[in-house]
């Protein structure tokens, strides 16, 4: 018994050849068919059911074709020739029997499988712009009501939240993303990201950044392997590594966690409302206590108690008027 499909893209596969009553009397590859046998659009799928005992005897017979090769498929003429009957299941569905033989059709192939992946979020609620320009893996779950814009790259078991709003060029790998988010044209691996997180256009989560509810990353802002408490504000041009950031902290623009001397990474831990000025490097290890804040530029090396203004480089505390 083997397996048909018809289809009008034979895509290389040997045709089939019947009788007068329909019987199956032989496959024809393609590179040995006549015009008339590569006008047959009932096509040699390649999943077969044999007796094992007569199959290891009548491969023994398989013949070596003009194409230099053995042809598997002779069995079928090979079994017909000794009276035994060749039965068939027709394919209904030909997309489950598409060839892969090159670039092109490994494409193809590809493509299908998306869509049916995006139909499934689809039907469950999640809304995309372009199914056409959506990449999501197997294993990626996302909640009702989410917006999944072109150019989106979901993978690595990652999970998404509901009402969230996603990319444009958004690509999101083995991360969880909560509620409410709304994440621009950046690059998210091995992350958790709270509620009602924004960022973009063009941040990068690395591997253990942690986001609270309410956290604002502003453009070309980086963390990795750092936790931000909820409502923390961070500045574009910012990058925030090893370190631990109290609730509503504000990081100004240009920010820099200073926490590589070369040999080993150091720790920055900042206090719940926190002011860091913007342009400020924070040379690790060090913390900033809370209520603390550092004015534009400055080059904090020792730690700052809570409510104290240091400013200037290296940075001091600002002396009362």
């Amino acid at each position: 018994t083997m397996l048909t499909v018809h289809s009008d893209n034979p895509r290389g596969f040997g045709r089939i050849l019947r009788g007068m009553e329909g019987e199956i009397r032989a496959i024809v590859e393609e590179a040995q068919a006549s015009e008339d046998e590569l006008k047959i659009d009932e096509l040699n799928v390649g999943a077969y059911c044999f007796n094992s005992d007569w199959l290891w005897k009548a491969l023994k017979k398989v013949q070596l074709s003009p194409k230099g090769e053995y042809y598997l498929t002779d069995l079928v003429g090979i079994a017909v020739t000794e009276g035994s009957r060749v039965d068939s299941i027709q394919l209904d569905d030909e997309e489950e029997a598409l060839g892969v033989n090159n670039r092109i059709h490994l494409a193809d192939a590809e493509r299908i499988i998306r869509r049916r992946v995006n139909e499934v979020h689809m039907l469950a609620g999640v809304s995309m712009v372009d199914p056409n320009l959506v990449y999501i893996e197997e294993g990626v779950t996302i909640g009702k009501d989410t917006i999944l814009h072109p150019g989106t790259r979901l993978s690595g078991g990652t999970s998404i939240g509901e009402c969230c709003e996603i990319g444009p060029n958004t690509i999101i790998d083995g991360s969880t993303v909560g509620n409410h988010c709304h994440l621009l044209a950046s690059v998210i691996e091995g992350a958790v990201l709270g509620d009602h997180v924004g960022m973009g256009p063009y941040c990068h989560l690395r591997k253990g950044a942690l986001l609270g509810n309410n956290v604002h990353m502003g453009n070309f802002g980086e963390v990795k392997d750092s936790s931000l408490a909820d409502g923390v504000k961070m500045g574009h041009f910012s990058y925030i590594g090893n370190a631990t950031i109290g609730e509503n902290v504000n990081i100004g623009a240009g920010t820099i966690t200073c926490n590589f001397d070369g040999e080993h990474k150091h720790p920055t831990v900042i206090g719940a409302d926190a002011f860091i000025g913007s342009d400020t490097m924070l040379v690790a290890p060090l913390k900033i206590g809370k209520g603390a804040k550092t004015g534009a530029g400055s080059v904090v090396t020792h730690d700052v108690p809570d409510g104290e203004i240091v400013v200037g480089v290296p940075a001091r505390k600002l002396k009362d008027k």
